[in-house]
């Protein structure tokens, strides 16, 4: 079989406009959540806390021509993108570009887009919206942008299912190179939810905290919204040694489930199955596992869930194995959530750091996980790790990285 590894890697996120920025931010647990600023009709909104992007200024990265065929989240996969490419040395001509492809995960496509246009038509009562309105909210607009920039000419596709979203655009790539129908893929996902119209959303599902993010910890009262993606670059093993480029971490494993029950109440037997399809896909055993990155929302219902299905697959490891959630740092990023906590994987993998919860008050006896509180964990030898990512609608999926 053909394997699967990364050999680059891009991110703007709440924590850094970089991968070197966001890995010192988790190395030092630094949070990235804080009261919001600057969005259209903000006092209307409940909720006054997210994870902002900050300081990121897109007519740096894009010219007059360009950036008016760009939604916020478009831009974020775009410079993302520009950092893994260079990262992996590649230039994508000749037979490469069309052995080369995209595909990433967002749950809402040009959020920002659609909120102002509505604003526009429903709110100033005007009958026009401009003629760019649909290339820019349309889902695969960053996958099209991307490919256009690179000229990757293979498979381009998005991928939507809500909060699995990049994990699955991730598996994707991951079987589309394995199966070969492509040498390289470009792929992890984006969003950004931050307006108006994104949060007022997520508020009627009353799930949203008004104070922090604090998964697995007894005071856990809610999720907080996040913008930012990640971006890889997945290639295949031997295309990648031939060319004497550095491999961050094999991609080993990708399992991917459906509850078949609630639209929005979690099942721990979907999660259960997703975990241990990854492992049997990678190869590995339970206990094998060094790290997992939890998908941990700060939700009741979710962490709860979460923790007995960890327990169910690490079976009498469990206890031992360090478990993360990184939303409690960058927020959740909804469909490019699981990108972002890619990296949280590369720095366990690589340095053998375990990024912390950060807001950790008090255990929760119904969670009974290592959530590495706190305080990053230095040090340790990490073989292989789990990126869980369990979305609404019962959709979970599941990816294995090894060291090699």
């Amino acid at each position: 079989m053909r394997r699967v590894v990364i050999t680059g890697a891009g991110s703007v996120n709440p924590l850094g406009h970089d991968v070197p920025a966001t890995l010192a931010a988790m190395r030092s647990g630094r949070c990235g959540i804080g009261p919001l600023s600057g969005l259209v009709d903000q006092d209307r909104l409940a909720v006054q806390i997210g994870a902002q992007v900050t300081g990121f200024d897109p007519a740096a990265h894009f010219d007059r021509q360009r950036l008016p065929l760009l939604d916020r989240f478009a831009q974020f996969a775009l410079v993302s993108a520009r950092q893994a490419v260079a990262q992996s040395g590649l230039a994508f001509d000749g037979a490469l570009a069309d052995r080369s492809g995209v595909v990433m995960g967002t749950a809402g496509g040009g959020n920002t887009t659609v909120d102002d246009n509505y604003r526009t038509v429903h709110a100033e009562g005007k009958n026009r919206v401009h003629p760019f309105v649909v290339p820019r909210l349309m889902h695969n607009a960053a996958a099209s942008h991307m490919s256009m920039e690179f000229g990757l000419r293979g498979p381009g596709l998005a991928v939507s299912t809500a909060c699995a979203s990049s994990n699955h655009a991730m598996g994707l790539a991951l079987q589309l190179i394995r199966g070969g129908a492509a040498d390289v893929i470009l792929t992890g996902g984006s969003e950004a939810m931050l307006c108006f119209g994104g949060l007022k959303a997520w508020e009627g599902l009353r799930v949203m905290s008004r104070d922090g993010c604090r998964p697995f910890a007894a005071s856990r009262n809610g999720l907080v919204m996040g913008e930012g993606g990640a971006v890889f670059v997945f290639e295949e093993l031997e295309h990648a040694r031939a060319r004497g480029a550095e491999v961050l971490a094999e991609v080993a494993g990708f399992g991917m489930t459906s509850d078949a029950g609630d639209i929005v109440a979690p099942t721990q037997d979907g999660p259960v199955r997703a975990m241990q399809l990854a492992l049997a896909d990678a190869g590995l055993a339970a206990e094998d596992i060094g790290y997992v990155n939890a998908h941990g929302t700060g939700t009741t219902a979710n962490d709860r869930t979460e923790a007995r299905a960890l327990n169910a697959v690490l079976g009498a490891q469990a206890a031992h194995v360090p478990v993360s959630s990184t939303k409690s740092l960058h927020g959740h990023l909804i469909g490019g959530t699981g990108a972002v906590e890619l990296l949280a994987c590369l720095l366990a993998l690589r340095e053998g750091v375990i990024a912390p919860t950060v807001n950790f008050d008090a255990p929760d006896p119904e969670c009974a996980v290592d959530a590495v509180p706190n305080v990053a964990r230095h040090g340790v030898d990490v073989r292989a790790v789990l990126s869980n990512a369990f979305a609404f609608g019962g959709l979970n999926a599941v990816l294995a990285l090894r060291r090699i």
